[in-house]
């Protein structure tokens, strides 16, 4: 389905630029903010858990990669999903997306706030929405050019911390090693929560897909980009990860606020932790930012298509942005930023978004080919949402069964 006239995005977007939106999605998102409660769930098996999570994230994109290439449009799993699958499972990924994904801005909103000033963290959220709302606003290539900067003085950052704990503090060779043993003793339901509480680290590699409009020669350029950005975003992540579990081990990861500026200090480099405060604020804003570009473009696809309004389907005539959907997403998130708790949104958006992936792979088997991959990524994320805490997985059903009534509501109405 082609975009209406009047709603035509322009392609602005190469292979780095794309490629820097899904790291700015990633690297931050979780590392930053999933690792603590993920640890509380599994234990030492953290590790277990977060490749468990990369297979399914791999399988995920993959699928969409594929998909990507063939509909390159705005919208992501909702395109797949409305084309290979029909208008009701389109419409539920849409729905999934956008709700989970709410929930994800608001996390990281808040992640800024508890860094940058804890006593007013959900002022500090609603304030850092309405800045990078604005940026969004005034055109994707901006967008691109303030998220390059923001990965790399990220990736500096985490640079430093894994040089300074495994470089120079007490974890060492025999540390790691035991590190990654204890993990291959985890087990049980909790490391299927820690594994689905981490996948929300590895989620952004959607907002390539969502942008696909935008990008240059599609086809080409969003396999690639979702290929490199997820494999960077591992390898980083893994980095990460031992450094600080071989330092604090389980249950000081599990009891830890900041749990990077923890262990740099653990290993003797309290002078860091400003350092890494400033990281983790910065990466958590370079992800929302990336995060309300991904959203606002779904919501652009829905409301194309009269799921939603379709005022929010309005291009803006010189920025080349979807303006309306861009300011509807962020009064949404803003408001929620407001009331809401950060880890309760991490398993709520993690739920959301995993449906969206069960979705992705499901389309991604209706082509006819190379069937393990969707299948395995289709069962894992099924496996992994519905191992997600009680409270997340029951919010989580409740919103998308809703969107379910929502859609069966309006396509009632719209019969002859």
């Amino acid at each position: 389905m082609n975009a209406p006239d009047g709603s035509a995005l322009r392609r602005r977007l190469g292979l780095f630029d794309t490629v820097t939106l899904g790291l700015g999605s990633m690297i931050g998102a979780g590392i930053f903010v999933a690792l603590a409660p993920a640890a509380a769930a599994a234990g030492t098996g953290v590790l277990l858990a977060l490749g468990i999570a990369a297979i399914v994230a791999i399988c995920n994109a993959m699928s969409s990669a594929r998909l990507a290439a063939l509909y390159p449009q705005s919208g992501g799993t909702y395109v797949y999903g409305r084309e290979r699958l029909g208008l009701f499972w389109g419409h539920t990924a849409g729905w999934s997306f956008v709700v989970g994904k709410t929930a994800s801005c608001a996390a990281m909103a808040l992640t800024v706030g508890h860094y940058v000033w804890p006593a007013h963290a959900h002022a500090v959220a609603v304030a850092s929405v309405v800045a990078l709302t604005a940026v969004g606003y005034a055109g994707i290539q901006r967008s691109a050019l303030l998220t390059r900067v923001i990965v790399a003085f990220v990736l500096a950052v985490l640079a430093v911390v894994v040089i300074a704990v495994l470089g120079f503090g007490d974890v060492g060779v025999a540390s790691v090693i035991g590190t990654v043993i204890g993990t291959v003793t985890g087990t049980g339901r909790g490391l299927l929560e820690a594994a689905g509480l981490l996948f929300f680290a590895f989620a952004g590699y959607a907002r390539i897909a969502t942008l696909g409009e935008e990008v240059r020669e599609p086809a080409r350029t969003i396999p690639r980009a979702v290929t490199i950005s997820l494999a960077i975003t591992l390898a980083v992540y893994v980095l990460v990860a031992v450094a600080v579990l071989g330092e604090l081990g389980g249950p000081g990861l599990a009891e830890a606020s900041a749990p990077l500026t923890a262990a740099v200090r653990a290993a003797g480099f309290p002078a860091l932790g400003p350092v890494v405060t400033v990281g983790a604020a910065i990466g958590a804003l370079g992800s929302l930012l990336a995060l309300l570009l991904g959203v606002s473009r779904t919501t652009l696809a829905l409301a194309r298509d009269h799921h939603l309004p379709a005022a929010l389907a309005a291009v803006h005539p010189r920025h080349g942005t979807p303006y309306r959907a861009e300011l509807a997403v962020g009064v949404a998130v803003a408001v929620v930023a407001a009331i809401v708790d950060v880890r309760g949104a991490i398993g709520f958006s993690s739920f959301g978004v995993l449906l969206y992936y069960a979705i992705a792979n499901a389309s991604a088997l209706t082509l006819g080919t190379r069937r393990l991959v969707p299948v395995v990524g289709l069962a894992g994320c099924l496996t992994l949402a519905f191992s997600l805490p009680l409270v997340s997985v029951l919010a989580g059903s409740a919103v998308v069964l809703l969107g379910m009534v929502v859609y069966a509501v309006q396509a009632r109405a719209q019969r002859p």
